[in-house]
Parts: C-alpha cells; structure tokens; sequence
C-alpha cells in the first residue's frame, strides 16, 4: 500500500540513497582493503590470526544479522518510515567502533593486548553496529518506490555510491597513508588512524543526508507473527530466488575483495608499484561511472536485468582468466585487464540490489507477509560470511605465491602455508 500526499520519487531519492552507501562503505571497504595490511603491518600481528578473527565474527553474524531483520520487521511504522529512522540512531555508534579498529597508538602493547582490542572493536563494528544500521538500510529499497525502474534507479544510484567510495578509499588511501623509509613505502600507523578517523566522519555525514534525502512511500506494516527459526531457515531454503541471488552476489564479491586485498601486496611487491594501486583503484571506478552507470538501467530495460548480471559477468570472468594464462610482465598490462574485469563488475553491482527487492515482491507473493528485513539480513550474511572467506583465501595465495616465487613450492609446502598462513612481506 502506498502512502498518500508525499513526494513523488525523484532524483533526491536516488542520491540520497546513494548518500547511504557512501556512507556504509566509507567503513565496510575501508575495513576490507586495509584491516588486514593494517593489523599484519602495523600492528605486527599475523594474517592467519586477522583471518581467524574475520572468520570467527561470521559466525556471530550469523545471529546478529537475522536478529536484526527480524526485529525491523516486527517495528511499527513510524512518521519517518519503518527503516529510515535507523540510520539516525546508529550512525555515530558505527563510525565510533569504525575508528576504534585502526589505533595505532597501541602498535607497541602486549601481542595479547592488540590481539583481544582487534577482535573486540572488530566484532562490535561489523556485527553489532554496522548490521544495525546495514539491514534497515538495504531493506529501504523496497519501501521507497513499487516501480521497478525506480527501483532499478536505487540499484544503480547505490552503486555508484559503492564506486565513489572505492575511488576514495581505493585512490586516495594510498597515496597519504604510506610513507618512505629506509627507501621502501610503508604502511604509517598514524596515518591510517587519521584516515579511519576522517572516512568516520564522512560516514555519519552520508547516513545524515540519506536519512534526510530519501523518502518511505510504501507502508510496510509490522510483520504480526514471525517464523520460528526452524521455519525460517526451511524458508530460506526453499526460496530458489534468495538462494540464486545469494550464490551470485557472494561469488562476485569473492572475486572483488580477494583481488582487491591482493592488489596491496601484487602491486608494491611483485610490480614494484604502490601508485599503480591507486591507479587501479581510479580507472576501475572510473570506467564503472562512465561506462555502467548510464547504461544499466536501459540495458536491463530492454535485456531484463537477469541476462544483464549473467553476460556482465562472464565478461568479468574472461578477463581475469586472460590476467592468469597470459600473466603480465608489465604493471599496465594487469592494469588494463583488471579495468575490463571492473566494468563486467560493474554492470552487475548496478543491478543486484534490484535482485533482492524483487525476491522480497516474490516472497510477499507466495507467502502472503513481508519479510523485508529478514529476507536482506540473509542476504547480508552471506556477504560477509563470503568477505572473511576472501581474507582467508588472500592469506593462502600470499603464501604459496610466495613459495613459488621462493623456489619452494611443492605439495607439502602448500599445506604447511595453509597451515602456519605464511606473513607478508614473504622473504626468501
């Protein structure tokens, strides 16, 4: 049901919805590019402990986020919407937690000392506070408009919120946080806890403007009886839709953090390059802007979304294996495949958070209620359960590139890296 008298969806929507991704990402990404270089360089602690750790918050996710859907469900609508309301309440509290990961200031405390403050300013963050604020979010969508082209817009409009970001953070990042001694770049300590400081900041600016910006058309009443948790997980499983979209947006974001953590250590050490980070980080997103953000909306338009996602991808796929069969001598060569592989990308993260409002629609459909939170909290968990994943797999590839760049590589020696998760930088 509509709401009557209130703004018709515009142009202040979709940037106010973009607003809202800014800000998610302006702590969510930065945390998933540099967390691990910051806590393995800086902090002196090892790889497979920051995996271990991102591993172990997943399984906390697992009930932080269906809890939280389930109790945005059950909220009665208020004036300022059913879901906008969240982003008021949490905003300072993520961004706080957000800053607290990156202190350097405790770079020369106990091994136990940093090691207990990184899991628990981690696991406050991610699965307490950003999942407060994430899961309202995302299940926004659904509520702003019932078109499908607006919806589609809010897609296309939150990704290019996730690109700015990424320019940002991806760009920027490096180029002030690391320093030269002794003639090698290095990450700064202070540096990175000023940047997690000023992106907070940014964050809590973002979701402000979000909050004001966009507006709650479709009233979403409160869910009056929820699925006990055997119910819902019967649910969940019998929902081919959620689980397609599930197994392809976590599929995608398995390639896209992966790459992008392994960015940080290809480029300065095997290419000899901390700008070309940058660089990557810059005609990625600018090809992602340029390319995909006028183009999603008419492609999927006249294609169905559907086939837009699946072509975009396997083009994405294509270029990556052409970096791993022909593997570039040159720093511009892996630069020119990998913006190939962020436009396939890009194409699809234009379009998938219209994917999860029409599962909701269909779920509405077959089952007569509205689940819009929980539906996104599952959705939200496998991503994350899928970003730790990446980490961990970053750590292994590290590890046994490094033992073949050694000369030492065999099938044991693969499973000793596994095993002891070998540190960057690799020495032989």
């Amino acid at each position: 049901m509509k709401k009557a008298s209130v703004r018709p969806f515009g142009l202040q929507d979709k940037l106010g919805y973009m607003f809202g991704d800014l800000g998610n990402d302006f702590t969510f990404l930065f945390s998933g590019m540099f967390m691990m270089k910051f806590y393995t360089d800086v902090m002196g602690i090892s790889s497979g402990v920051v995996g271990v750790l991102m591993m172990l918050s997943r399984f906390v996710d697992a009930f932080t986020d269906v809890t939280m859907g389930r109790i945005v469900d059950r909220r009665r609508p208020t004036r300022a919407g059913k879901f906008r309301p969240w982003l008021l309440y949490i905003c300072g509290p993520v961004a706080v937690a957000s800053f607290l990961i990156f202190q350097s200031g405790f770079a020369g405390r106990s091994l136990l000392f940093k090691t207990v403050w990184m899991f628990a300013t981690y696991i406050l963050w991610g699965s307490v506070f950003y999942t407060a604020v994430n899961i309202p979010y995302g299940s926004m969508a659904s509520a702003v408009s019932d078109d499908p082209d607006h919806r589609a817009s809010l897609s296309t409009f939150r990704t290019i919120g996730s690109v700015l970001a990424g320019l940002v953070i991806g760009t920027g990042v490096p180029l002030v946080a690391y320093v030269t001694v002794d003639g090698k770049q290095v990450l700064s300590g202070s540096r990175m806890t000023a940047v997690a400081g000023m992106l907070s900041v940014l964050a809590v600016v973002c979701y402000l403007l979000c909050y004001r910006m966009v507006t709650e058309r479709v009233a979403v009443p409160a869910a009056p009886q929820q699925a006990k948790p055997g119910q819902l997980v019967h649910t969940v499983l019998h929902n081919r839709a959620l689980l397609a979209v599930i197994l392809a947006a976590v599929l995608l974001l398995f390639s896209q953090l992966t790459t992008t953590t392994m960015n940080n250590y290809v480029f300065p050490n095997y290419y000899g390059s901390v700008w070309a980070i940058s660089l990557m980080s810059l005609l990625g997103s600018v090809a992602s802007l340029a390319v995909c953000a006028p183009l999603a909306v008419p492609l999927s338009r006249k294609f169905g979304r559907k086939e837009l996602g699946t072509a975009a991808c396997l083009a994405s796929a294509a270029a990556y294996a052409a970096v791993f069969f022909l593997r570039p001598a040159s720093v511009w060569g892996f630069l020119a495949f990998g913006v190939l592989a962020h436009i396939g990308m890009g194409f699809f993260n234009m379009v998938i958070w219209a994917y999860i409002t029409d599962v909701i629609d269909d779920t509405q459909l077959r089952l007569g209620r509205r689940e819009d939170g929980t539906i996104y909290s599952v959705y939200s968990f496998a991503r994350k359960l899928w970003q730790a994943a990446a980490s961990g797999l970053t750590g292994l590839l590290l590890g046994l590139e490094g033992e073949r760049l050694c000369g030492r590589y065999d099938f044991f020696s693969a499973f000793e890296t596994l095993r002891s998760s070998v540190d960057m930088p690799i020495e032989c």
